[in-house]
């Protein structure tokens, strides 16, 4: 859906940050005019994907995906893996519930044959990062706390979910934070002895004060994106910031990464491709053990997926992932 076209700027609040004609910032006030949509959980007729939302505290919630059963004896209680997703939007737009990802997730969750967890957290300026970490982390846990035999509130996790096979994924700031919460594991370990099977970056938002070629695609996109960052996390020292520059001196390694695979999604006409690039490059030279592979849309750019899902290269991605998940 097209974001409506958005009002004149208001002559009486200082703007802060926009990036048009997506949110507008102000001093007081933020406005957003795109991502904010809401669109209610259902069963798709199209793909036989049947959708609920869950409340897991009062700043977290998800939209769940179940893919439809094979026909067979026992296909209705079928394990799947689980794919707990984070959605991207600079930290401050976009939701688990808006028409765009409950598009993408009914088609993707019928291709993939996954049950997704798709997180809702809480968007900064009114709640700057790291509170998006928190709410991420309080999504896994709750996700995670099913593992265990009989365990957990929620039936289609309890009946569903091959904990052996749990996946992390995002994109944008999504991937973001679905870095920070592998770190996070590789740190303080999850429930039940639960172990992440791989994770999903596609376009991830990083930056970092050194100079990489597909900055220069777009110079105002980059610069609005380091704009962008500091605006949603007050109290960051700056684009090298571990939070968002995972590379630099300081940050924790990547070979402490809780997860045995990685998959890397880039686009070439990105202006944060040679972001996503560097960290599969640090992550292979990093002596970590796992397994990491890269895959990049040819021509295509920020989260082109989501803006033409039916395109020949988001049909591509898509498979890409899906495969990765079901290997």
């Amino acid at each position: 859906m097209a974001a409506a076209a958005p009002p004149a700027a208001a002559a009486d609040d200082e703007i802060v940050y926009e990036s048009m004609p997506c949110i507008r910032i102000y001093k007081n006030r933020v406005e957003r005019y795109f991502g904010s949509e809401f669109v209610a959980a259902s069963a798709d007729a199209a793909t036989g994907v049947a959708s609920r939302d869950c409340v897991i505290s009062p700043n977290v919630s998800a939209r769940l995906y179940l893919p439809r059963a094979p026909d067979g004896d026992g296909a209705a209680k079928a394990k799947l893996p689980v794919l707990v997703y984070y959605h991207g939007g600079g930290f401050c737009l976009g939701s688990a519930f808006n028409p765009t990802f409950h598009a993408y997730f009914n088609s993707f969750a019928a291709l993939a044959n996954v049950l997704v967890v798709s997180v809702e957290y809480r968007l900064a300026p009114e709640h700057p990062v790291p509170a998006a970490y928190a709410d991420s982390w309080e999504a896994l846990a709750w996700v995670v706390s099913h593992a265990g035999a009989g365990a957990g509130d929620d039936p289609w996790l309890a009946d569903h979910a091959d904990f052996s096979r749990l996946y992390l994924g995002g994109e944008s700031a999504g991937a973001n934070i679905a870095h920070h919460m592998a770190m996070r594991v590789a740190a303080e370990g999850l429930p039940h002895d639960t172990k992440i099977q791989g994770l999903v970056m596609i376009h991830p938002y990083f930056l970092g004060t050194n100079k990489v070629p597909s900055d220069d695609l777009d110079p105002a996109a980059r610069e609005s994106l380091g704009s962008l960052w500091r605006v949603m996390c007050p109290a960051t020292t700056g684009e090298d910031d571990p939070l968002i520059n995972p590379l630099v001196d300081g940050a924790p390694g990547l070979d402490a990464l809780a997860c045995g695979r990685v998959l890397v999604c880039v686009g070439e006409g990105d202006v944060l491709r040679d972001r996503g690039r560097a960290y599969y490059d640090r992550l292979r030279a990093s002596g970590w053990r796992g397994e990491a592979e890269i895959w990049q849309a040819p021509g295509k750019g920020h989260t082109f997926h989501l803006l033409e899902p039916h395109c020949d290269e988001a049909v591509a991605q898509d498979k890409v992932i899906s495969d990765f998940l079901n290997r």
